[in-house]
């Protein structure tokens, strides 16, 4: 892990609530407006947004959801296992990554308000991303997971969520 220092500063990262780093890279000029979105949006939206997001072995993106569909890209370093519980308490679980023989895809999309945590899978390593998002990231449109909450909600997957969320 010795360039994740060196990535941070080249690219202006900095950490993100659900764990890892980030930076916006994009954010539309263009506006939905409020009107034109679902009861769950308050307020207008930027068409669409993306951004940098680095992850590391020593730590986990934390289970989160947004209103927005969100497209991961991957771009170096180890592939992550994503996994995602769908509205109706469906698991799945992902690999992102550049291997194809290994089942690994470089590109995946979270379905709008499913909650979703990652991991890097290799020890001692980190993982570059990307994810755009549209209509286009808001922080009024982010939750993060509360243990006990995300436990009464699904239960059948309490170790899961025990893994993937901190401390209430």
């Amino acid at each position: 892990m010795d360039n994740v220092a060196d990535l941070i500063a080249k690219l202006d990262l900095e950490p993100h609530p659900e764990g890892g780093y980030f930076k916006e890279t994009y954010r539309s000029e263009e506006y939905i407006s409020a009107e034109a979105l679902s009861e769950e949006y308050v307020g207008s939206r930027n068409h669409s947004t993306c951004i940098y997001f680095l992850l590391t072995s020593d730590t986990f993106s934390a289970f989160h959801k947004i209103n927005q569909d969100e497209i991961w890209h991957f771009y170096q370093g180890s592939p992550i296992q994503l996994h995602t519980i769908s509205e109706e308490g469906n698991h799945e679980e992902f690999l992102i990554g550049s291997d194809l023989s290994e089942g690994q895809s470089p590109q995946l999309v979270v379905p709008g308000n499913h909650w979703f945590a990652a991991k890097v899978i290799t020890p001692d390593s980190y993982a570059l991303l990307g994810c755009t998002v549209a209509p286009g990231f808001d922080f009024q449109d982010f939750t993060l997971a509360v243990r006990k909450k995300l436990i009464e909600l699904f239960p059948q997957h309490s170790d899961l969520i025990t893994e993937f969320t901190r401390e209430d």
